[in-house]
């Protein structure tokens, strides 16, 4: 595209985006910064300067709303990333990407990947004092496993298991139907108290380094030192942590600036000029795939030639150099380059922008005029706003046109993602584990996570006999070769892993970037304490 045309798309895409960050949720409320939230210019708020009005705590402010606070339920990674830090599982995420040791103190697993035993960690306690049983992870087993929903398993990787019991011995042992290498994986499921799962989201009795203390939906999440925690090696440093729920990106600034915010999540990087000289600023991948994902199960996307041409007809580069000012990286597929045992950088070269052989695929397709449709966006996202922004005036180029509609969060959840109810979609996804096998099973005809509807009997052949595998080169293999259908086949429109800003109070220290969706907040911690 020449570099004139570029510029004059780049500009259209800014005014939208300007006037979309003027706006609310709802896309016709003017944004007034709520009480107690003021831009305080440069000078220095007093939590910048060291001082702790609060004592040792900090607020963190987020984008998401927490809708669903069952650890087991909860699937969204904005939500799973705060449970982090009350609940843990019999083993849990380590930063760089491996699983070590929580609950359980160490783990077996059988030659053949059918039989994991996991010895329990002793002088663990749950939140209100009472010391985890084997009988607490037996049931929060069996109730990942859909004992309390008509046999549903809540964790999609349960669906496997054939048995789950205690031994007398201190360990619980979990047959598995068919052998896994991933399963492992899987048990950073919640431990919760037997019989507490109808209350969880009432009690929410964790074993992590904080406590639940409380929520007020749509405004904020509080959580206070667990001193009863079990690993006094990584005891929480912070006293008390309060997630902030603002939806617009420009109130998280103005909340960093006049003091009532003291570390921000998230926050896009085209908005880092205005916190970098105040803050401390770490930046890396946000471990999820972008992309204007297609409703294959509608027309016109159910058309292969249709989705290929779309991709021809955008500029990835262009989006990631507006979005995130170059900053993202290219994916092609459903995996992020974090995962680096299975992620295929080249794939992210197969459509090159090609506006010629756009128009010739659309003409094949039965579309030589090209095509009304909708881009639906969860509005509290302004990267993802932004994408479909720049998205939409790129498809202009042959004669599609796409209109941006912007919905609340939760509405998006419940009709989009949920209810299927959607043309295309711009949103980011994340691994509930991190296992290649949870960013490539969503693609399987008969997944219920696949709300992209595609169908292709090749692709559910390769990943069926990749899960199956008990040699983990060829597993990674079959992996790789269910990445690549997936971009041959253009089942998505991938953009990026995009870039993640997580900007702190310059008083506080200790952050840590995992490789998958984790916000640690045990190691954070005020530099002078």
């Amino acid at each position: 595209m020449p570099k004139l045309k570029k510029r004059a798309l780049l500009l259209l895409a800014a005014l939208a985006m300007l006037a979309v960050s003027l706006y609310g949720c709802t896309g016709d409320t003017p944004l007034t910064p709520s009480a107690g939230v003021s831009d305080s210019g440069s000078e220095p708020s007093a939590a910048q300067s060291g001082e702790l009005p609060n004592g040792n705590s900090v607020t963190v402010g987020i984008a998401q709303d927490l809708d669903n606070l069952d650890p087991q339920l909860a699937k969204t990674a904005g939500i799973r990333e705060v449970l982090f830090n009350i609940f843990e599982g019999l083993v849990k995420a380590s930063p760089d990407g491996s699983i070590i040791p929580a609950v359980a103190s160490d783990y077996e697993i059988s030659e053949d990947a059918k039989t994991y035993t996991f010895t329990l960690r002793e002088g663990v306690t749950f939140h209100n004092g009472e010391p985890v049983t084997a009988e607490d992870v037996v049931y929060s087993l069996e109730r990942c496993a859909g004992s309390e929903n008509d046999g549903t398993p809540l964790v999609s990787a349960f669906s496997n298991v054939s048995k789950i019991e205690a031994d007398g011995q201190g360990r619980v042992v979990v047959e598995l139907a068919e052998p896994s290498l991933e399963f492992l994986n899987s048990m950073t499921a919640a431990i919760i108290p037997k019989d507490s799962g109808p209350t969880i989201t009432e009690t929410m009795t964790g074993t992590g380094p904080f406590r639940f203390v409380s929520y007020a939906a749509q405004d904020n999440l509080v959580m206070e030192k667990f001193d009863g925690y079990w690993n006094k090696d990584k005891a929480a440093r912070l006293d008390k942590v309060t997630f902030k729920i603002i939806a617009d990106d420009n109130a998280l600034v103005i909340g960093l600036k006049g003091g009532t915010l003291d570390m921000v999540i998230h926050l896009p990087n085209t908005l880092e000029s205005q916190v970098k000289d105040q803050f401390t600023v770490h930046q890396d991948t946000m471990k999820l795939v972008q992309a204007l994902y297609l409703n294959n199960a509608v027309e016109p996307f159910s058309n292969e030639l249709v989705r290929q041409a779309m991709y021809y007809a955008i500029d990835v580069d262009e989006i990631i150099e507006f979005v995130c000012g170059g900053a993202g990286v290219a994916t092609g597929t459903s995996m992020y380059p974090a995962r680096e045992k299975y992620f295929l950088p080249e794939l992210a070269e197969n459509y090159a922008q090609d506006l010629e052989k756009a128009r010739a695929l659309l003409a094949q397709a039965g579309y030589p005029d090209g095509f009304e449709m909708h881009i639906t966006v969860p509005s509290n996202y302004a990267q993802h706003v932004d994408t479909a922004q720049v998205i939409a005036e790129q498809l202009k180029q042959v004669n599609i046109t796409a209109v941006v509609d912007l919905v609340e969060w939760g509405v998006w959840y419940q009709d989009a993602y949920r209810g299927r109810q959607y043309e295309s979609t711009v949103c980011g996804i994340a691994a509930e584990d991190m296992t290649a096998r949870e960013m490539l099973v969503r693609y399987m005809s008969d997944n219920r996570k696949n709300f992209i509807g595609f169908q292709d009997a090749e692709y559910d052949q390769v990943m069926a006999q990749a899960m199956a595998s008990t040699d983990d080169g060829e597993q990674t293999r079959l992996y790789k070769r269910a990445e690549e259908i997936l971009n041959e086949r253009a089942a998505s429109l991938w953009i990026q892993d995009a870039c993640d800003l997580v900007v702190m109070n310059p008083a506080l220290e200790g952050f840590t970037f995992y490789k998958t969706y984790v916000l640690d907040m045990s190691t954070i911690g005020y530099s002078h304490s």
